[in-house]
């Protein structure tokens, strides 16, 4: 399967949320975008990450590609980039967790571009806050 995940604050903190669509065989198998009330931007992106994953692992996925325009999460989840914030490095624990679950993993940077859908999951939530 592949994941595009996405989060978002307005305000660093602000208002955020998350946002992920999960397809398999390019079909959309799964898609979500909530609030999380006041957060980082950084938070926001592991929150969108973790649910994307938990969502994967509960429609049966065995192998995830995911696929981020976060850069800064993309390469602390690559081990390029070390973890220092104390709240990101709970929720950095928690994806390395979720992700230990599939028997094949890849991990993606892309341009916001490419990643529209997730980006407006995370809007649309956003708007309702």
């Amino acid at each position: 399967m592949v994941l595009f995940c996405d989060g978002a604050s307005r305000g660093n903190p602000g208002p955020g949320a998350y946002g992920y669509v999960l397809y398999h065989n390019e079909e959309i198998v799964f898609e979500e975008g909530q609030c999380l009330g006041t957060v980082t931007n950084n938070t926001a992106e592991y929150q969108g990450l973790i649910k994307g994953l938990a969502s994967a692992l509960k429609h049966g996925a065995t192998a995830i590609t995911v696929k981020s325009d976060s850069e800064l999460m993309v390469r602390q989840l690559n081990g390029i980039y070390k973890v220092k914030a104390p709240h990101i490095q709970l929720l950095f624990q928690e994806a390395k967790t979720l992700l230990r679950e599939f028997k094949s993993i890849e991990i993606l940077h892309i341009r916001r571009e490419q990643n529209k859908k997730a980006d407006a999951l995370c809007n649309q939530a956003l708007d309702k806050f």
